[in-house]
């Protein structure tokens, strides 16, 4: 009988068929299993050494962080007191004349608890507000402010923002319209902390119209507020040292700037009553007498 018209020879040969597939389905997959075991084996394992250094990095960065942003700002109240502690900071030794400035960070105060402050060792005679911003921004707070600083007894003063890319003069006039300064206030202030990335020179140039054009109105030199590094770096030109300086210097014992200079910004957490938010302390470089004496006649 030939295989051609045997059924039975058919069957066995799909069957052989059938099971070589399937060998070669499996020998297939046992090659995959093994090479994926072989590439596994040559992946790149991260030396123990660099895996440290990494996390140390890691947590070094986290760490400055950390202090930077939540232990720096307050590391001041915790320092221990020398001499006095009042509005939960230490005060700095030597100085009478104590004061604040405000604007609308520290939202809506109450002028008559702020009046406690006088009975405290470290009475507040004076407070700073900021007026205006750039050329044509107001402080919220500050017309209700200035006159409830006047009303409630404190020697007051204004101050504006100054933004470099804006004209100096715009500003100085937008300055003007919206500050009348009268007998007994501190004169006008300038508050520098940026340069908007102009050059050193055109940046003096600028803050020297504005300080200009503010005399001539008022009649009396204006106070040039900024940071102790700011000014040796970017007003180093003597003919800043003309200005009564208000310097702002944080959490320090004591004034490192070598110049003369009048009021003294010490920390921006200072608590006192009649504010929630946290406000700036400062003190005056001088007696009641000698602050009276700066102020507009």
């Amino acid at each position: 009988m030939s295989q051609r018209n045997n059924p039975m020879s058919a069957v066995q040969k799909k069957r052989t068929v059938s099971t070589t597939k399937r060998k070669g389905t499996a020998s297939s997959s046992k090659t995959s299993r093994t090479s994926k075991k072989e590439q596994a084996k040559h992946r790149y394992v991260m030396p123990i050494w660099l895996r440290n250094m990494l996390a140390v990095i890691i947590v070094g960065c986290f760490s400055v962080a950390f202090y930077y942003f939540f232990i720096r700002p307050y590391a001041y109240r915790w320092k221990p007191c020398h001499g006095l502690k009042e509005y939960g900071v230490c005060i700095p030794d030597g100085y009478d004349i104590h004061g604040i400035d405000i604007s609308h960070y520290q939202g809506k105060i109450d002028w008559k608890k702020l009046l406690q402050s006088k009975e405290t060792a470290t009475p507040l005679y004076f407070v700073f507000m900021k007026a205006t911003e750039g050329g044509d921004h107001n402080d919220t707070t500050f017309e209700a402010n200035f006159a409830n600083a006047r009303n409630h007894g404190f020697i007051r003063g204004a101050y504006h923002f100054y933004i470099p890319g804006t004209d100096a003069l715009k500003q100085a006039d937008f300055f003007i319209r919206t500050v009348k300064l009268v007998s007994g206030d501190l004169p006008p202030v300038l508050d520098v902390e940026v340069t908007g990335r102009k050059e050193k020179k055109e940046l003096q140039q600028g803050i020297k119209r504005w300080l200009d054009r503010v005399e001539s109105h008022y009649g009396v030199k204006p106070i040039l507020y900024t940071s102790y590094k700011f000014k040796t770096r970017y007003l180093d030109d003597s003919i800043f040292n003309a200005y009564p300086y208000w310097i702002a210097h944080y959490y320090v014992d004591s004034v490192r700037y070598q110049g003369k200079w009048h009021f003294w910004q010490h920390t921006d957490v200072g608590s006192v009553p009649g504010i929630e938010e946290d406000v700036d302390l400062n003190v005056f470089n001088g007696s009641l007498e000698e602050l009276k004496k700066l102020t507009i006649k």
